[in-house]
Order: C-alpha cells, then sequence, then structure tokens
C-alpha cells in the first residue's frame, strides 16, 4: 500500500481512492477514562465518508480485568467478518484524537495476521483541517466476508514474557507514557496500586514522535528521538505504555523506519503494578 512510509497514508492518497471497492476505512478512535467523550457518538456525528467504526474496547478479551486486551483469534474473526473485512481488503485506519487508537488497531490487524493495513497519517483532525468531506449517521451495511486469523505473536509480549527478560539485555524495553508517569510522580489517568516503570526501561514519550499537526515525524527525526533517549532503532524493543495503546505508537513508528517486528506488552503498566514485580521511579 503506498503512502509516506509504507505503514502511513497520506489524507490526499485516500481522498482519491474512498470508492475503492477492495478498501475498507475504519474509525478507531478511544478516549482516556475521564474524557467524557463518546466516541461512537462522534463518530456517528462526523466520519470519513464510507468509514467504519472500530470499537477497540468491544472488540477485545471481555473476560480479562484488564482494559481492552486482545481478544481470541475467534472473537475478532467474527467481528470484522460481520464489518465487511476479509482476506485480501486494503484496511485504512484513522482516529480523531493523537493517532494511538489507529496505532493500537493497526498493531491489532497485524497480530491477527493482515498485512495490508495502514494508518492514516494525521487522523480526522488532519481530514477536516483539509476541509475535505465528512459524513453523518450510521455507517453503511457492508456484505460479510471471510477473515482468516493467523496469529502473529512475536508482536505481543506478555507479564511472564517481560518478568523473564528482565535484566537480560535482549529486549530493549520503551515506554510511551509522559515523563511524569514514566517517573512516578504524576497519577495515571486509571487507579493503579503503584506508580512508577518497569526496572531498565527507556522513556520516550508518544507524543514526541507527533509533529505539531499530528501526522508522525519524518523518520529522520524519529530516529534522533529515539537515539537520544538511548534505544537502538534496529534492535528488539517491547514497547509499553499504561494500557497498551499509545504503546503502539511506538511499534508504529519503529515500523516506518524499518523495525517492523517492535512487539507490545500488552497488559502494560495496568498490569505491572498489580503483579509481584519489581518497579522503578524517578
Amino acid at each position: 500500500m503506498p503512502g509516506l512510509v509504507h505503514w502511513l497514508v497520506e489524507t490526499d492518497w485516500l481522498a482519491t481512492r474512498l470508492d475503492a471497492p477492495d478498501i475498507v476505512v475504519l474509525d478507531a478512535t478511544l478516549h482516556l477514562p475521564g474524557a467524557e467523550r463518546d466516541a461512537a457518538a462522534e463518530f456517528r456525528d462526523a466520519h470519513i465518508p464510507g468509514a467504519l467504526l472500530f470499537d477497540i474496547e468491544e472488540i477485545s478479551n471481555s473476560a480479562s480485568p484488564l482494559p481492552h486486551m486482545l481478544p481470541s483469534p475467534e472473537k475478532f474473526s467474527s467481528r470484522v467478518r460481520k464489518m465487511g473485512i476479509g482476506d485480501g481488503t486494503r484496511i485504512v485506519i484513522y482516529d480523531a484524537t493523537n493517532m494511538s487508537g489507529a496505532a493500537r488497531a493497526w498493531w491489532m490487524f497485524r497480530v491477527m495476521g493482515a498485512k495490508d493495513v495502514a494508518v492514516l497519517n494525521g487522523g480526522l483532525t488532519k481530514w477536516r483541517a483539509e476541509n475535505r468531506p465528512v459524513q453523518s449517521g450510521e455507517p453503511r451495511r457492508r456484505t460479510e466476508r471471510h477473515f482468516t486469523a493467523r496469529v502473529n505473536s512475536g508482536l505481543v509480549r506478555d507479564l511472564s514474557d517481560m518478568t523473564r527478560m528482565l535484566g537480560n539485555g535482549a529486549m530493549q524495553i520503551v515506554d510511551a507514557r509522559a515523563a511524569g508517569r514514566f517517573a512516578g510522580t504524576e497519577p495515571e489517568p486509571r487507579a493503579v496500586p503503584r506508580l512508577g516503570h518497569i526496572p531498565g526501561a527507556k522513556n520516550v514519550p508518544f507524543a514526541n514522535l507527533l509533529a505539531e499537526d499530528g501526522t508522525m515525524r519524518p523518520p529522520e527525526e524519529i530516529r534522533a528521538i529515539f537515539a537520544k533517549n538511548g534505544v537502538d532503532t534496529m534492535k528488539p524493543v517491547v514497547a509499553s505504555c499504561g494500557s497498551g495503546v499509545t504503546a503502539c505508537v511506538i511499534a508504529l513508528s519503529l515500523a516506518t523506519i524499518g523495525n517492523e517486528t517492535a512487539a507490545v506488552y500488552d497488559g502494560s503498566w495496568a498490569e505491572w503494578s498489580e503483579a509481584d514485580t519489581p518497579v522503578e521511579t524517578g
């Protein structure tokens, strides 16, 4: 899928292809707790023409006490089939905030084996700033299609993976949270028993990887940001954050500069803070 950098597509590229029968556009907006915003209501108010709502909270493991954990391949396949997404579909994902919801959905599709999936650079904010058309109301229904989930487990890390890798140097842990949350000096959006970060983690706040207009920074700037924070972008990385969402921006930014195997710790701080695990602050 052509675009700015392989895993990203630009608004002008998408604008000329909205009617393409093989492309499905998804709105994966996800708001933080306490934001008092309703992503589904906002979608009904205004979305890119033809887009479908990809509800990250609903398409998750509802049996887990942790927020929006990956669903089973069976549940994921069932949901996206009903949306009309099948094998061979070209998927473009956006959100209405800071690309984190879009990045999370992009990562979910990649975990489930989709290869032709990209994020709209700048999302709905850039689309509307350019006075491009939006649509209101419920999305149009698409014909159900067959989606085959082929799980790429290399893109996911769980608690046992994370505890095993502590101190062995085999994997760089990159935390996407803001500096105060990483240091343990500022509260988490969700109530957690402990503040701080996983020992040995590097802090690269995901917002630093975005330009002022909300688009992903150019590759040379992304490389410089990671290097400044002690991360070798061509070595293995596992990204973490508060609940596994903004960590996906780390994975997306790394993919755009050639590291397409960066994993995400799905439980992230929501899980680590509750477990019998070591914590660092400062």
